[in-house]
């Protein structure tokens, strides 16, 4: 799949996945109208929307129909949406800035903040169990793993305990597999788990290429964070510098970080090797992770 195809099958999921975001808000009428504007703009105010667009990849490569894609691919995205909210928090990481706009404890404040994360958390499940799929627990089961205490909390909580410290590489390696890779393997199982059933074979091959994206991606994020300007990444850059976070770039330098990113982007493009041409846009997303400006 060269650039420009690229370019468009994202821009058209991209759209696919906001117009469902929208109609969770719509015509609604919320009990608690600032609530619900603070998940609006959660949500709705910008986005790569890169998990859902694993969702979409993931599950076509397997035979299954967009219809089928919608639900788990807004799911994770509210997910995705709440942990950000949270993150951002005094308590957390003290960010200003998401996405080119104030994080929603500026824009609103610190409690309605907590709220709408919680919110949107509890939204994410009502989605996808309303979705009545025939594999819905397995669904509802990795989603819920993935956002929990084996998952992406784990992975803020060792990232809070990491700060100021010295761990090695194979440290950081855990931290980031559990608060950035849990929920990208988690939509590329969702969207393989629409397709086909648990004992199929190409789900193993999925969670291989899983793996090794989710790191990818994670390093060329602190990749971006150092070479990266506020205006483009629409977050302060040179945050995890200025909290003393360990990151790949301060532990390999760049050039080592970009080397293991791209070494993880080829691993996952060998991992697609089952599903045959199936597996180019997957192949295609993976190199996409480390091309991204933002």
């Amino acid at each position: 799949m060269n650039a420009d195809a690229l370019a468009a099958a994202l821009a058209a999921d991209r759209a696919r996945a906001d117009a469902r975001l929208e109609g969770l808000f719509g015509a609604r009428e919320a009990p608690a109208p600032r609530l619900e504007a603070a998940m609006r703009h959660g949500v709705l105010v910008g986005g790569k929307r890169l998990r859902p667009l694993l969702v979409y990849a993931a599950g076509r490569a397997l035979g299954a129909d967009d219809a089928h894609l919608d639900a788990p691919a807004v799911a994770i995205e509210l997910i995705h949406a709440y942990s950000l909210v949270h993150d951002d928090l005094p308590a957390m990481d003290d960010d200003d800035l998401r996405r080119g706009q104030p994080t929603v404890h500026r824009a609103y404040d610190e409690a309605t903040a907590i709220l709408a994360g919680d919110a949107l958390q509890s939204l994410a499940f009502e989605v996808i169990a309303a979705s009545a799929h025939p594999r819905l627990a397995a669904m509802i089961v990795t989603l819920a793993e993935a956002a929990g205490r084996d998952g992406m909390v784990a992975g803020q909580a060792l990232d809070l305990a990491a700060v100021g410290g010295h761990p090695d590489v194979e440290a950081l390696a855990t931290m980031h597999a559990h608060k950035t890779g849990a929920l990208i393997r988690a939509a590329v199982r969702l969207g393989g788990l629409a397709a086909v059933a648990e004992e199929d074979p190409r789900l193993a091959a999925l969670e291989a290429y899983a793996r090794a994206i989710g790191l990818a991606f994670q390093i060329h994020d602190d990749v971006l964070d150092v070479i990266g300007d506020t205006a483009t990444l629409g977050k302060a850059s040179g945050a995890d510098a200025a909290r003393d976070k360990l990151t790949y770039p301060s532990l390999l330098g760049l050039a080592g970080a970009r080397q293991r990113a791209a070494g993880l982007v080829e691993e996952a493009v060998a991992a697609l090797a089952p599903l045959g041409e199936a597996g180019q846009p997957l192949a295609a997303l993976a190199r996409y992770m480390i091309e991204r400006d933002h």
